[in-house]
């Protein structure tokens, strides 16, 4: 990728994380997020945790929800996410893509994506 697509569309996406106790958890976040056009794709992924919580090792079975979204949508996100999760204290990350494919990016912004069905999710995404 040249630097000039790097720096058209550094910090303008981003890709936020959050870890759900079942799936069901994460469809529900997911589906609102989805409906609310507040991202362009949610993946969910099985994992195994290894954590401290209130002085004790924890390890537990939790889905990975992986949020690519407009950046500017984060405020948003966690609001649904902390108005849906069920944990006390959730994880949410936000990461900051600083490039990609161009098709993608521009798909993730409501464009036309090549052999993607329905790809223009909203003009605002």
């Amino acid at each position: 990728m040249s630097d000039i697509n790097r720096n058209k569309y550094a910090n303008k996406y981003a890709v936020v994380t959050t870890t759900c106790s079942d799936g069901a958890s994460a469809e529900k976040i997911a589906a609102i997020l989805l409906e609310q056009r507040l991202a362009a794709c949610a993946q969910m992924f099985p994992i195994s945790s290894r954590y401290i919580w209130k002085g004790e090792m924890r390890a537990d079975s939790e889905v990975l929800l992986h949020i690519k979204c407009r950046r500017e949508y984060y405020a948003d996100i966690e609001r649904v996410i902390l108005e849906n999760h069920g944990y006390e204290l959730p994880e949410i990350l936000l990461m900051p893509i600083e490039g990609g494919y161009v098709k993608y990016l521009e798909w993730m912004d409501g464009g036309d994506a090549p052999g993607v069905s329905g790809t223009s999710i909203t003009s605002s995404i």
